[in-house]
C-alpha cells in the first residue's frame, strides 16, 4: 500500500511594526485552499508545494492535500484570525488519518496576536496531533526566524537559498526528498538549529551578489560533506520583533547531531568574522535619482521603505516626491489607493481630471493632487507561468486604473496590495517598460527576478517606512542580545 503524505500550511511574513492588522479577509485575498484545491494551483506551479506534490507523486506515495491559507504579508495576525485557521487545519487533519507523513508549509516569520512564534506553534499542535514516530517535513522561506519550538516539532526544515526566491519548487523537492528517504529508511535525519549572533540588512541578501554570494558558495562546500543531508541559511525578517529575529543556520545530518552541530557552527564563525560586510551603503531619494539621471535607461528604482513582500502598505510617494520636483525624469509608479480607483473609475478612457491620493512620507501620510488622463481599466487579475519570487502563478490587484500624467509618466492605482513580483503586472495593462526612464518598484531585492531583464540596472533607495533598509531605527523590544548590527 503506498504511503500516505499529507500537506498543509498557515502561510504569512508578519511586520509587528504594521498597525494594520492581518484579518482572516486578508488570508481569503490571498489563498484560501482546501483539499485538491491545494493540487490544482500549485501543480505546475513554481512554489515549494508543487515540488512537494510532483516528487511524492514520482516516489508512488498518496498525497493528500490538507488545508493551505496565505496572505499577502502584512501586519500582525488577529488571534480569531489565526485560531480560525489553526482549528480548521488541524480538524482536516484529523479527517484525513491515519498518514504516514506530513509536508508542513510555514514561511517562518508568522506572527499572531495570540503566539509570537506562531509557527512554532501551530506546527507544535500537528506534532501533538500525529505523535513522534511520525515524519514531519517543512519547507521554509529564506527569510525565515526560526524558533527551537518550530526545529523540535519536525524532523528536518529545508530553506529557500536563493533570494529573488526563485528555487522555490527545488526546495519543495529537496524536503520531499528527505520524507521519501526517511520513510524508505535511507537514513534518519537529525537536525540542529544555531542561532547566530548578526542580523544581515535586509538589502544585502542578494544571493547572486556580493556579500551573500560568498557566503552561500562556502555553505555549499559544507553541505557537499558526507553525512550532511541539508544546510540551510535563514537570513531572516527584521521586522518581525521576536525572539527569533536574526540570522540562523539550519543543519540536517544522517543520524549525526554532532556532525549537524560542527558544521552549522563553522558557518557561524564564517557570518561572524564577516559581520561588517552585512552592513551596506544606503542611498537617499536625492542621491538615487541623481544616479538615475546618469545610468542607460531604464533604471529600476526599489523602494526599501515601502517593500509589500515586507509587509508595507504599497502607498509610499518619498520617490514620487523627488521626481515630481526634477521633472527630469519620466517614470512608471504603481500605488494602492481604493480611493483614486474609485475617482478615476468615473471617468471614461481619455479623459482627464485631477486625481487626488493619499501616501506615506518621512513626516506621516500626504494628500496629493494631479491632473490625470485614464488610460487604461483592469479586473486586476493576471498570471504568472515563469520562475519568480513568491512561486504563484495567480495574482488579484482588485479594481485597477492605469493614469497618464501630463509628461507622460504613468500611475497605475490598485484596489489590493501586490507585490512587483511579475512584469504580467504591466503587461496585463498595456504597459511596456521601456517607455520610461525609471520604474519603481516596491521591494528590496525580489522584483529583480522580474524586473531584471527589462531594465539596465536597479538602485536599492533608503525610503523611510515600515520596511526601512535600517533594522537598527526600529524599537525592537524581544529581539535576542548581543546581535550585530545592534550591538558591535
Amino acid at each position: 500500500m503506498a504511503e500516505r503524505i499529507a500537506i498543509l500550511g498557515i502561510y504569512h511574513e508578519s511586520n509587528t511594526f504594521v498597525e494594520k492588522a492581518t484579518t482572516r479577509a486578508d488570508f481569503e485575498k490571498g489563498h484560501f485552499l482546501r483539499g485538491e484545491e491545494i493540487r490544482q494551483e500549485y501543480h505546475s506551479a513554481h512554489h515549494e508545494i508543487g515540488g512537494m506534490i510532483e516528487v511524492l507523486d514520482q516516489a508512488g506515495m498518496e498525497v493528500i492535500p490538507v488545508f493551505f491559507a496565505e496572505a499577502t504579508p502584512g501586519g500582525t495576525i488577529t488571534a480569531d484570525t489565526f485560531h480560525g485557521l489553526i482549528s480548521e487545519m488541524l480538524e482536516r487533519l484529523e479527517q484525513v488519518l491515519p498518514i504516514d507523513g506530513c509536508m508542513v508549509v510555514p514561511h517562518g516569520a508568522g506572527v499572531s496576536e495570540a503566539f509570537r512564534d506562531m509557527d512554532g506553534y501551530w506546527i507544535g499542535k500537528v506534532r501533538e496531533i500525529l505523535g513522534d514516530k511520525i515524519p514531519i517535513i517543512s519547507s521554509l522561506d529564506l527569510h525565515a526566524n526560526v524558533s527551537q519550538t518550530m526545529v523540535s516539532a519536525t524532523d528536518a526544515m529545508v530553506s529557500y537559498k536563493k533570494n529573488p526566491h526563485i528555487d522555490m519548487r527545488q526546495t519543495g523537492q529537496e524536503a520531499a526528498r528527505l520524507m521519501v528517504g526517511t520513510l524508505r529508511n535511507d537514513f534518519v535525519p537529525k537536525q540542529v538549529l544555531i542561532q547566530t549572533p548578526v542580523a544581515i540588512s535586509i538589502e544585502q541578501q542578494f544571493t547572486s551578489q556580493e556579500p551573500c554570494l560568498s557566503l552561500y558558495q562556502f555553505a555549499a562546500t559544507l553541505a557537499d560533506r558526507k553525512g550532511i543531508l541539508s544546510l540551510s541559511i535563514l537570513l531572516g525578517f527584521p521586522y518581525a520583533d521576536v525572539e527569533e529575529m536574526g540570522t540562523s543556520i539550519i543543519v540536517v545530518a544522517d543520524n549525526d547531531e554532532e556532525l549537524a552541530r560542527s558544521t552549522g557552527k563553522e558557518l557561524e564563525d564564517y557570518i561572524v568574522r564577516n559581520r561588517e560586510q552585512y552592513v551596506g551603503v544606503k542611498y537617499s531619494v536625492e542621491q538615487a535619482l541623481s544616479m538615475a539621471e546618469d545610468r542607460e535607461k531604464p533604471v529600476l528604482l526599489l523602494d526599501m521603505g515601502d517593500n509589500i513582500g515586507g509587509g508595507s502598505p504599497a502607498n509610499n510617494i518619498s520617490i514620487l516626491e523627488g521626481l515630481l520636483s526634477r521633472k527630469s525624469l519620466k517614470y512608471f509608479l504603481c500605488l494602492c489607493d481604493p480611493w483614486a480607483v474609485e475617482q478615476a473609475g468615473r471617468l471614461s478612457v481619455g479623459e482627464a481630471a485631477s486625481i487626488t491620493f493619499t501616501g506615506t512620507v518621512a513626516e506621516g501620510r500626504k494628500e496629493v493632487t494631479l491632473l490625470l488622463n485614464l488610460r487604461y481599466l483592469s479586473d486586476g487579475n493576471f498570471q504568472e507561468d515563469s520562475p519568480r519570487h513568491g512561486g504563484q502563478v495567480n495574482y488579484y490587484m482588485g479594481d485597477t486604473v492605469v493614469m497618464e500624467t501630463e509628461g507622460g509618466s504613468t500611475i497605475m492605482f490598485t484596489t489590493l496590495r501586490v507585490p512587483p513580483f511579475s512584469l504580467h503586472q504591466l503587461y496585463s495593462c498595456h504597459i511596456n517598460p521601456d517607455d520610461y526612464d525609471v520604474i519603481i518598484a516596491k521591494g528590496v531585492i525580489a522584483p529583480l527576478a522580474a524586473y531584471a531583464p527589462v531594465t539596465k540596472s536597479s538602485i536599492q533607495v533608503n525610503t523611510p517606512g515600515v520596511t526601512q533598509a535600517d533594522m537598527t531605527m526600529f524599537s525592537h523590544r524581544f529581539r535576542r542580545r548581543p546581535l550585530f548590527p545592534f550591538e558591535q
